[in-house]
């Protein structure tokens, strides 16, 4: 296998992103209003779309539209670097999670910062972002447990960095890469002395409410193509 079928195959086997799916939405919405797919074929195939996990699945949906060929190709993908943007991050915290021989939880719908801090000392802290409403691209999550215990979970389509290590403790952090380059970016820094600190995707959850956004699409275009067929009855029967 040649560099750019490697390349290739790699990015296929990505886990598609809100934004992937938006793009072959947009592609079959276009062809729908063209003529080239019927609405039942439209329909069928954002089904398809939303079901989809990887990128390679979604571009089976748009292989026979001329579309397909006028995206950017693989090797356009650019890795996130190991560190934020020098300035991009305040050093001050935008929310503090602290558990003191205790626990700390913040999880739901909630706005995520640029910067957090977590502290962990005989406790335990849970910092859920699968729900987040994230306002900047690059988020800084700074962590320290001492004999405790920090959990920290992200969207499965975000990208996800980690460094920092233990003394006696466990420091890990599951790299995560989303094929989408304004995903957001989640940086765990920080350490865990006789204690842990991990992060990882929570499966299921991704950065954008992907399955409402698109059904409203395609809902709205249906009506459209449904008033277009009315009108047209209308005017046939008139005659």
């Amino acid at each position: 296998m040649d560099l750019q079928k490697h390349t290739e195959a790699r990015v296929d086997g990505l886990r598609a992103s809100d934004a992937d799916r938006d793009r072959i939405a947009e592609i079959l919405r276009e062809a729908l209003a063209e003529g080239r797919l019927t609405a039942d074929e439209h329909a069928e195939r954002v089904g398809g779309v939303l079901a989809a996990k990887t990128v390679g699945e979604l571009e089976v949906f748009i292989r026979d539209l001329p579309a397909a060929h006028q995206q950017p190709s693989a090797s356009a993908y650019t890795a996130v670097p190991p560190r934020p943007t020098p300035g991009a991050v305040p050093h001050e915290a935008d929310a503090n999670v602290v558990a003191v021989f205790s626990s700390a939880v913040r999880r739901g719908r909630w706005r995520a910062g640029r910067r957090i801090h977590a502290y962990s000392v005989f406790g335990s802290v849970e910092i859920d972002l699968s729900e987040a409403i994230f306002e900047y691209q690059q988020v800084v999550i700074k962590a320290v447990s001492v004999f405790g215990d920090v959990q920290i979970r992200v969207p499965e389509n975000v990208s996800l960095r980690g460094t920092g290590g233990g003394v006696l403790g466990n420091f890990e952090v599951d790299t995560l890469d989303s094929v989408d380059s304004q995903a957001p970016v989640v940086y765990v820094d920080g350490w865990a002395v006789l204690g842990n600190v991990e992060a990882r995707p929570k499966r299921g959850k991704r950065v954008a409410d992907i399955l409402e956004r698109v059904q409203d699409k395609v809902d709205r275009k249906l009506e459209r193509v449904q008033d277009k067929v009315d009108r047209k009855l209308r005017r046939h029967l008139g005659r």
